[in-house]
């Protein structure tokens, strides 16, 4: 067989869903220390790159006008990252897939990045081991790392540091998506300003979260399932307090609000008790969108690469 006529590499890679997200106090570089357990569920995005004259990113999909296509775009930024650490003037041309929502508390631009990050590395054959992988995603922001690894895993630090954790079984969820946005940072400052000026601990993982997944107990899940972000995004977005109020009344085991919101993550015991909640919340019209996923799954991986045929 000849040599392929086009040199490309996609890579899948999962949203996540916090399944518990405690926030310590501001750190001295202005971000929380967190204590979280990321779970990745297979809601993705593929993203392809190609060699290029100069680079470029395109995005397609549902959620592409929501995306900036220019230098700040968190894929764009992991590619030059790879291009400065091995010292080329090569460029890529990438494009985005999305189906993950955009400013949804689920890591769409974060998981974009990790994606960059995988597929520029085989399609340059640049060789960094998955420790140097996941230095540089921590460079691009806190959740890159996570969206590299995906399954369960405790994060902390300000969530860049990750211990992978067993989990027993897979989970069925609904995502109830808002597309309206929430600013992270904003609702990190409301949650700062609903705490006042008590003294906030050192966070870390409950116990209850852990056994529930040692367990693969779907119900202990749902009563453990906690978000310290929550109040500040409700206080922003009022109507995630009736999202989640018509998902518990339809059947739900447990909500939650993912990360900074304002997409509700709903945990159903199966997945036809998940395809009924869909049905109950869209006819409802309870949400912009409703769309359901299971997890963990594996994180950041190469699905098609050309070089290779």
């Amino acid at each position: 067989m000849g040599a392929p006529t086009e040199t490309a590499v996609t890579v899948r890679v999962p949203a996540k869903v916090n399944l518990e997200l405690r926030v310590g106090p501001l750190r001295d570089d202005g971000f929380h220390s967190l204590s979280t357990v990321f779970h990745a569920v297979d809601l993705v995005d593929d993203v392809t790159v190609r060699p290029a004259s100069t680079s470029s990113i395109v995005t397609t999909g549902p959620y592409a006008d929501a995306v900036p296509a220019g230098p700040d775009n968190l894929a764009m930024r992991a590619a030059r990252l790879i291009a400065e650490r091995v010292g080329t003037d090569e460029h890529v041309a990438i494009e985005i897939a999305k189906s993950i929502p955009v400013a949804g508390g689920m890591a769409g631009g974060s998981a974009d990045a990790a994606a960059a990050l995988v597929a520029v590395d085989a399609l340059w054959d640049t060789g960094f081991s998955p420790r140097e992988l996941h230095e540089l995603a921590a460079e691009l922001g806190s959740d890159v790392p996570f969206a590299l690894h995906g399954g369960t895993a405790i994060g902390s630090g300000r969530g860049e540091q990750l211990v992978p954790v067993l989990a027993k079984g897979t989970f069925e969820w609904v995502f109830a998506l808002h597309h309206e946005g929430l600013s992270t940072p904003a609702v990190y400052a409301e949650c700062d300003r609903l705490r006042g000026r008590e003294p906030v601990a050192e966070p870390e993982p409950s116990s209850g979260m852990m056994a529930a997944l040692r367990a693969g107990d779907v119900d202990a899940l749902a009563d453990n399932l906690h978000n310290d972000l929550q109040p500040a995004a409700c206080s922003l977005m009022p109507r995630l307090r009736d999202t989640i109020a018509a998902g518990l009344d339809e059947g739900a085991l447990g909500a939650i609000v993912s990360g900074s919101g304002p997409t509700v993550a709903f945990l159903c015991g199966d997945r036809s008790e998940a395809l009924n909640l869909m049905v109950s919340l869209t006819a409802g019209n309870i949400a912009d969108e409703v769309v359901g996923a299971s997890g963990p799954v594996h994180g950041a991986h190469v699905v098609h690469d050309v070089r290779r045929r």
